[in-house]
């Protein structure tokens, strides 16, 4: 760069200082523009932000509950929290094995307390500044320590219960307090573990053995599921017996029927009547049946509980499979035969649950014992002892089928160590689900609520924020494309105006040896100079009644909280765009300042 171009921007301050009048009014005027826009600015973000922080410090905001309980697999859990919107997500158990018995040191009675996982980065803990429990402490909510009397550090003896045969069992561990939660966090009397400790109890709940607290248990066996109850009797039910049957039962719904084919194997006598008893969408346990029986006890009537008939594999091939028990009195008031394995028990085990009737056609293709598969919640194979069968339908013992039945809805599996089938645990029943930020919680729930699971969430204050933001955000850049319009056209019509002012002074600077780059450069520096002076004092103003501001409304306000406040980056966003502006803006002045001639300031002389 030449010394003559080195002496442009001096000229041009030595310009503006000469007319400072003039430049003082251009100053005033750009600041004029700038300063409402930053405090109007600096009010939106502070409140909105102000009201965003509100919502980000109560977890309560973020948090997306379940309002029904369900079964979520492993897989469910793995693909929701690889959503960049969840920021914590921990599965729940059912809510009644979550129930959990504390004692109260000061009087030993013991009270009842809702047990609820956590784990690291839980967001109601970590908000609260209240450390992540271990395997052997827990957090208290205020409520709940109020009620036991208990202070942090302290002990808790907490007890898991269950009946087994009409005898109460229970499962002790003593935690200690590591945390309590305000009240803000929770109104209800809460317990806070590790989640390793919920499902134990659950676990012990449903009778199993947690052998790393030393709580014994076995087992459990599967219950029997019905798909209803069938009655058949020698005379048709009065409508008055019919209903009573219902009341007594707590059934919803009673069918005459004529086709008891695809239940008995065979068709029932004409001179027999048939009833189906059954709920909607719905299966009937063995005390439905047991009360069926008892309203119809000395009426000669058969009541059988049955289980649809559904598909056994053997060897790769498919057969239609019937669940029937018949005692021997029951096959001859029906006139059939009674079944190998005899009538209807509670509960059948190991060998005497393992039998099968294969039709006398298919007998001679398979062995003396099988390998059956059955396909419910999971696949299930188990060995059966084969029988010869005069019906043309696989058959096999009503209690079989009853627990194969229960395998569509929860997790049975086969032990071949104890021929037996056992029940799983449960499973995950709900979910605690934070999203990572207040604006991912509308979104969020819909996604759920598309995927069948109801849920309830704070959406309508966060979306009141969303909508109050976006309607300040436009009502901005409205009034900010008005005022910077007009600063641009104010500018632009200062800086030409002075080259036109000045055409023969700047001919004679052409004259003493500068380059038309050299007059292009000059308004701009003017321009710049004149929006560097004005953002300056434009953020002078804002500082001072953002300040003033600020203290008007600080009682309203929280410790930290500014109704009036811009980040340092949208300070430097408006600073660049004002210099941008002003660099623009004086293209056309610098622009004619290119067309004068050196002649002209001969011409002038």
């Amino acid at each position: 760069m030449s010394r003559v171009t080195n002496i442009v921007p001096g000229l041009a301050v030595a310009d503006l200082k000469h007319e400072w009048i003039l430049s003082l009014c251009l100053i005033i005027a750009i600041a004029a523009v700038i300063a409402p826009l930053l405090l109007m600015m600096g009010l939106k973000y502070g409140t909105i932000q102000t009201l965003r922080e509100r919502l980000v410090e109560d977890p309560a905001y973020r948090e997306i509950r379940p309002l029904q309980t369900q079964e979520y697999t492993q897989s469910w859990f793995q693909k929701l929290k690889s959503d960049a919107a969840v920021g914590f997500l921990l599965p729940t158990i059912l809510p009644a094995s979550s129930i959990i018995q504390v004692l109260r040191p000061a009087d030993s009675k013991r009270l009842l307390l809702d047990l609820i996982p956590t784990a690291a980065e839980d967001p109601l803990l970590i908000m609260n500044k209240i450390p992540i429990p271990a395997d052997n402490e827990a957090v208290l909510t205020l409520a709940a320590a109020e009620q036991l009397g208990i202070q942090l550090g302290d002990n808790l003896n907490v007890r898991a219960t269950r009946s087994r045969k009409g005898k109460a069992e229970y499962g002790e561990m003593t935690l200690r307090i590591v945390g309590i939660l305000p009240a803000a966090a929770s109104v209800l009397p809460r317990i806070y573990t590790a989640l390793n400790l919920v499902m134990d109890v659950e676990r012990f709940k449903e009778g199993m053995a947690v052998s790393s607290r030393g709580w014994k248990g076995k087992l459990p066996v599967p219950y029997a599921s019905y798909d209803g109850v069938l009655v058949l009797t020698p005379s048709p039910l009065p409508p008055i017996l019919r209903n009573a049957v219902l009341i007594e039962s707590g059934l919803a719904d009673i069918e005459e029927t004529k086709h008891t084919l695809e239940l008995l194997g065979n068709e029932l006598a004409e001179s027999w009547s048939a009833y189906i008893l059954s709920v909607p969408r719905g299966t009937i346990t063995h005390a439905s049946y047991k009360a069926v029986k008892r309203k119809l006890r000395g009426r000669g009537s058969v009541v059988l509980p049955f289980v649809k008939p559904f598909e056994l594999q053997i060897k790769g091939q498919k057969f239609n499979t019937i669940g029937l028990s018949l005692s021997t009195r029951q096959a001859e008031l029906l006139h059939t035969q009674a079944s190998p394995w005899g009538g209807i028990k509670r509960q059948r085990q190991g060998e005497d649950l393992l039998q099968m009737l294969l039709p006398a056609a298919i007998m001679n293709n398979f062995a003396h014992n099988v390998e059956v598969t059955y396909t419910g919640k999971q696949t299930l194979s188990f060995p059966v002892k084969v029988i010869k069968n005069s019906h043309e339908q696989l058959i096999i013992p009503l209690e079989l089928a009853a627990i194969l039945r229960t395998s569509n809805s929860r997790l049975v599996e086969f032990s071949i160590q104890n021929n037996n089938f056992h029940m799983q645990q449960a499973g995950f029943r709900g979910f605690r689900l934070y999203a990572k930020s207040i604006d991912d919680v509308p979104a969020l729930s819909r996604s759920l609520e598309r995927q069948g699971i109801p849920v309830n969430a704070e959406t309508d204050s966060i979306e009141r924020i969303q909508i109050l933001e976006r309607g300040l955000t436009q009502l901005f850049w409205l009034i900010a494309v008005l005022g910077i319009g007009g600063g641009i056209a104010v500018l632009i019509a200062s800086l030409y105006a002075s080259v036109e002012r000045k055409r023969k002074e700047l001919a004679m600077l052409r004259l003493i040896g500068l380059s038309r780059r050299d007059l292009f450069s000059f308004p701009v520096y003017e321009g710049i100079i004149l929006a560097g002076a004005g953002i300056t004092m434009a953020l002078t103003g804002y500082y001072v009644l953002a300040a003033i501001i600020n203290q008007v409304f600080a009682d309203e306000m929280g410790l930290g909280e500014q109704i009036c406040s811009l980040p340092l980056s949208y300070v430097a966003q408006a600073v660049i765009i004002t210099l941008l502006v002003a660099f623009f803006s004086a293209f056309l002045a610098a622009w004619k300042a290119t067309l004068i001639e050196p002649a002209e300031a001969i011409r002038e002389e």
